[in-house]
């Protein structure tokens, strides 16, 4: 199996099958089995999957073990499969992930196979409903990021945006009809085998413990083809919000999350009632509890959207007269477990064997990812509270391993250490 060059390949034909379905609105494509089991299509596939790395499946296969027994080999088996119309789907072996708030949240596994194929599936269908996307929806697409709607969200409040719908889809994975989305992938494809795929996606049931359960709702939150159907689901609200909607607010849409900036109250009322009339069609609904309309205009309230707080403060300009800006900084959520992530890591027991340098080289990496999401033109105060609190455990496990009683003792010292031996600011 050829591998070189790959990612080259895989992009000309992207932006091949982009440009045709841009043309053409009402164009089916009927063609696209063919380029699931390309060989560099395949290999680009395994790439990403391997990039995204990702524990085991059902069948137990690890990408270790794939790596082991050969990459190609393996390749060359899923092409086979595909072209003989062999290939099976899984089930998807789901886990528990525990939320802040003590809930759990179901997560799917699928197999490393089933990855690839799902992969390689994506790369060939995503363009052509990458063509139909609207630019209000920032999540899992190409070349737009949760910094961009960020930045829409945040210009969107201080150009007279005082009031917003913080929209939440009741157990959005969980609620998907699977009628409905293949009335919706079948606008664009008519593939009958790329149909096939994304029903046995859909139809591959999930195994928790012993249990194998089948539903005609839902997708699976972990698989990789999840965020682009769910894109496609959800384009209907967009699509629809841009002909009704665009007169009440702002959409800015990131998967399932979504807000919508209002001028005024009346404004933000009809978004919510419309954005009720289309859940319904869509079979869903929204969240009765967590779906509000927040005032922005005196600093009181805010709203909480992609792991940053949302709110408005009054400042002077250089003639000193007020005007209001849209602060954003992290929420108390991410705060919380960031401040997790960083006890699990230099407090846990088995920790405590560890040096200063090990300690710091494995908390850099993810002081870097946090502070590279999170930083805000108005960070500091909390960046500067994220240092404390990292200097501070430290300090507190230093002297566990001490046995001194005061908890606090050398901060000072502590402090001058951790800097010469590298570790990494918030607030740098």
């Amino acid at each position: 199996m050829q591998t070189n060059n790959s990612k080259e390949k895989v992009r000309q034909l992207q932006n091949k099958l982009y440009l045709t379905a841009k043309k053409c609105e009402s164009r089916r494509f009927h063609a696209l089995y063919d380029k699931v089991y390309r060989d560099d299509v395949l290999s680009e596939a395994w790439k990403r999957v391997k990039a995204n790395k990702g524990s085991s499946g059902v069948d137990g296969i690890s990408i270790e073990d794939i790596e082991t027994m050969g990459i190609e080999k393996y390749l060359n088996s899923i092409k086979v499969e595909l072209i003989d119309g062999k290939y099976k789907p899984s089930p998807v072996r789901r886990v528990m992930i525990p939320k802040p708030d003590g809930s759990e949240r179901p997560l799917g596994i699928p197999t490393i196979k089933d990855r690839i194929v799902q992969m390689a599936a994506k790369i060939a269908i995503e363009p052509v409903f990458e063509a139909d996307f609207k630019d209000c929806s920032y999540g899992f697409r190409p070349k737009r990021s949760a910094k961009q709607a960020l930045e829409m969200v945040r210009k969107s409040c201080n150009n007279k945006g005082y009031y917003v719908v913080d929209a939440d889809i009741e157990k959005f994975f969980d609620n998907v009809n699977q009628n409905k989305l293949m009335k919706l992938v079948e606008q664009r494809i008519s593939d009958r085998r790329i149909l096939k795929l994304i029903r046995l996606w859909l139809k591959s049931g999930v195994l928790y413990g012993n249990i194998l359960t089948i539903s005609e709702l839902g997708t699976s939150q972990g698989s990789v083809i999840s965020p682009l159907l769910a894109n496609i689901y959800l384009n209907t609200l967009d699509r629809l919000w841009e002909k009704y909607g665009r007169a009440h607010g702002i959409l800015v849409r990131y998967a399932d999350d979504t807000v919508v900036i209002c001028r005024n109250k009346k404004g933000a009322n009809h978004a919510r009632n419309l954005l009720q009339y289309i859940m319904a069609k869509l079979d869903l609904k929204l969240h009765p509890v967590k779906t509000k309309i927040i005032s922005m205009w005196d600093g009181t309230e805010g709203f909480d959207f992609l792991g940053l707080h949302h709110r408005r403060f009054s400042k002077r300009n250089k003639r000193g007269i007020r005007y209001g800006e849209t602060y954003q900084y992290p929420s108390k959520k991410a705060m919380k477990k960031m401040k997790q992530t960083v006890k699990e890591t230099i407090n846990q027991r088995y920790q405590l064997v560890k040096t200063e340098e090990e300690l710091i080289k494995e908390l850099n990496p993810k002081i870097t990812g946090w502070r590279n999401y999170y930083k805000t033109r108005n960070d500091r105060k909390w960046m500067n509270a994220m240092d404390w609190y990292i200097l501070c455990t430290f300090c507190r496990c230093n002297n566990k391993k001490r046995q001194q009683t005061r908890k606090l003792k050398g901060l000072s010292t502590t402090k001058q250490r951790l800097r010469e031996k590298g570790l990494q600011r918030m607030s740098a």
